[in-house]
């Protein structure tokens, strides 16, 4: 009797498993998005280039002939990482549902194991 119960808690902890899997992978998937990875560069980038900007002597100013370009150019790169940013908040990355087994699937359609429907 021991037999026949060990199984069914075999097969319960291995889909236990499968689910945990399944989150971990959604998680992984959702964290490196490469919209997120990239929006946080174009970020981080964005605040170094228009500090640069912030700060410029009128030397820097004159080589660019009067315009401020480290300003508006981190500027720019500030308005798309946190387009990319925002994007990603509002159409999250869906991860893929797993196959079904073919067992499930004939049982979906309404036919039997030999399949007849």
């Amino acid at each position: 009797m021991t037999e026949k119960q060990n199984p069914p808690a075999e097969g319960h902890a291995f889909q236990d498993e499968v689910t945990e899997l399944e989150a971990k992978s959604a998680t992984a998937a959702r964290l490196f998005d490469i919209r997120r990875i990239i929006g946080a560069l174009f970020v981080v980038y964005g605040l170094i280039v228009g500090a640069a900007g912030i700060f410029a002597t009128d030397a820097d100013l004159e080589k660019a002939q009067d315009i401020n370009i480290n300003l508006w150019t981190g500027l720019g790169m500030l308005a798309l990482g946190l387009f990319f940013l925002i994007w990603v908040r509002l159409r999250p990355t869906v991860p893929p549902t797993p196959p079904l087994p073919e067992e499930a699937l004939d049982a979906a359609r309404g036919e039997d194991s030999a399949g007849r429907g």
